[in-house]
């Protein structure tokens, strides 16, 4: 079947590379991919949020069926467009996407159906938003109702430090999306990043990761989309995930239905490991980003298979997906200054190299682009991928830290204790 993949970043190329290796894709296509991506297929220059362009592409290509790699083209109702084109989409339709797209509407949702969350409350007013915070404790999360890059969400440390992220939402720091703000407790535990795959009324688990948000080393600094991530985490046991899939994920999902906004695609769950069990920090409403690329690689079945089953309903007829018990982690390498202002634009040489002077290490793109003059060039903020997969996590992360070691890029950088966790 004719394929398009939608995005261009680190998830979608892992996603690309999976897909590859499935009989049921004859051709893929991404829009609009990166320089990594066009390594494995056909590219397209379409935004991933350009749905003219992109309901353009699907008619004039034919394609058989759609897998959306971000959140914006859902939040923006591609599914929904694609379907009453009679075309299958792995993706939640418009209204259910708001499980991300707006967090408000997610924690309303929770309260609804006595899913395990933060108390919070909701604010559209600076006033009633800082005497909120004066009710609780430090540190203090705030985010943003609406998409924010994966950036909308702070931890201050100190009141005044909570009243001044405040001041900046509500003066546009994020522009719409901070319009609105949910201001939450904080929730002391661990946290992790479990994905599972439902068509409306079936789910099937796939596996947990850990990412790491924070810009530093030691998690320190401002939020990221992520810095890295690794699998299996010690922390997410056969228990633990019993008790996300009963008290969490299947709830979710059986909710949905009830409130007639079936949920198809991946549901991918933030969630706090605390002392009271696992309690659910956010939904994101597509694969996440570090944490793809490292289930991908673990994936040994089918993927193409099982979205499809998923799309078209049939989850339940779909073979169960199977993983390789092999750790495996993913190490972002980032443009200088991200996630503030970075350059685009900087030459980075010797990547082939560096994969293969590392037997278990798979190198996936992100933010590149490559020209004919100057070869390949970094062209956002997170801009590689360095996975790498072992027979323990510590051999695993010292692979993929002697290729980034080979990799000649000046102008990125790395956090260099990917998985403290796990090997503390």
């Amino acid at each position: 079947m004719k394929t398009l993949l939608i995005g261009g970043g680190g998830r979608e190329h892992a996603l690309a590379w999976k897909l590859m290796q499935s009989e049921l894709v004859s051709d893929l296509i991404c829009a609009p991919g990166n320089a990594g991506i066009a390594q494995i297929c056909g590219c397209v220059d379409i935004a991933a949020n350009d749905i003219i362009g992109l309901l353009a592409l699907i008619q004039r290509e034919k394609i058989d069926f759609i897998v959306v790699g971000p959140e914006d083209p859902l939040a923006l109702g591609i599914t929904d467009m694609a379907q009453d084109l009679g075309i299958p989409v792995f993706g939640p339709s418009q209204a259910a996407a708001q499980l991300e797209s707006s967090k408000a509407f997610m924690k309303d949702f929770c309260k609804r159906h006595n899913i395990p969350t933060a108390a919070y409350d909701v604010f559209t007013e600076i006033k009633p938003a800082k005497a909120f915070l004066k009710t609780l404790s430090a540190p203090y999360v705030i985010k943003t109702d609406g998409l924010a890059g994966g950036k909308g969400v702070a931890i201050p440390e100190t009141l005044a430090e909570a009243e001044a992220e405040l001041d900046a939402y509500f003066d546009g720091k994020f522009g719409e999306a901070g319009q609105r703000v949910i201001i939450e407790e904080f929730m002391h535990g661990e946290e992790a990043s479990f994905f599972a795959i439902t068509d409306g009324k079936d789910c099937v688990s796939l596996i947990a990761a850990q990412d790491h948000k924070r810009v530093g080393e030691g998690d320190t600094g401002p939020n990221t989309g992520g810095m890295g991530a690794y699998a299996p985490a010690p922390i997410f046991t056969k228990e633990v995930e019993g008790a996300v899939m009963k008290d969490i994920i299947t709830p979710t999902v059986k909710g949905m239905a009830e409130e007639d906004i079936p949920f198809c695609g991946v549901l991918f769950a933030g969630l706090m490991i605390t002392n009271d069990g696992p309690k659910l920090i956010e939904y994101n409403i597509r694969f996440g980003d570090p944490e793809c690329q490292v289930v991908m690689r673990m994936l040994e079945s089918d993927l193409a298979e099982l979205l499809l089953a998923a799309a078209k309903g049939e989850l339940s007829k779909a073979p169960a997906p199977k993983f390789s018990a092999a750790p495996t982690a993913n190490v972002v390498m980032c443009a200088k200054g991200y996630p503030g202002k970075y350059a685009k634009g900087t030459s980075i040489k010797n990547l082939e190299p560096a994969q293969e002077s590392q037997d278990g290490v798979l190198i996936f793109h992100a933010g590149t682009k490559y020209d004919e003059e100057q070869g390949l060039l970094s062209n956002g903020g997170r801009v590689l991928n360095i996975t790498a997969q072992a027979d323990n996590l510590k051999d695993a992360l010292d692979q993929a830290y002697a290729a980034i070691d080979q990799i000649d890029w000046t102008d990125g950088f790395v956090r260099r204790d990917i998985g403290w966790r796990a090997l503390k």
